[in-house]
């Protein structure tokens, strides 16, 4: 929705780090004027906010994505999953690591809490697209598990997408 430029960056570092909650009505609101439509069309059966480790959920207190896609939902009446795809591995922030060293820190990093998904079109929420290594890792587990399609929606892209 927005590049990831100096001012999203710390919007989006107060919004995580400085627990500043209320941002994620804003995130919300924005998402839904400038993608609304695309999402509404995608016809999903789920909204699944990228899950954070529970070491970094014990310390951070909530899951950003979790809240932006709560209100998303609740405003297009879409559900909101948040008990089939956790993240299994701690791994390292993104934003310290080069291209493609995210991609290895995501190997296996995702996994299904069940065997199958029966969702057949998902889409992920998260707050920032950078290399695409975070979505592909977690809709690669998905669709090995029986989706059929997942896109994504996110807050911030960077580097020139």
């Amino acid at each position: 929705m927005f590049p990831y430029d100096r001012l999203l960056r710390a919007s989006v570092a107060r919004f995580k780090y400085r627990n500043r909650r209320e941002y994620a009505d804003f995130y919300a609101e924005e998402l839904i004027k400038s993608c609304g439509t695309a999402l509404l069309s995608w016809e999903p059966d789920a909204l699944i906010p990228i899950p954070l480790h529970k070491s970094r959920m014990r310390k951070r207190g909530f899951n950003q994505a979790e809240l932006v896609a709560r209100r998303i939902g609740k405003s297009l009446g879409i559900p909101v999953e948040t008990g089939l795809l956790f993240r299994a591995k701690r791994t390292s922030p993104q934003k310290e690591l080069s291209d493609a060293q995210r991609r290895s820190n995501l190997k296996n990093a995702f996994q299904v809490r069940k065997n199958d998904v029966k969702l057949r079109k998902i889409v992920l929420i998260d707050d920032i697209y950078t290399t695409g290594s975070t979505i592909d890792a977690a809709a690669g587990v998905l669709l090995e598990h029986g989706a059929e399609k997942v896109y994504f929606l996110a807050i911030c892209i960077g580097r020139g997408f």
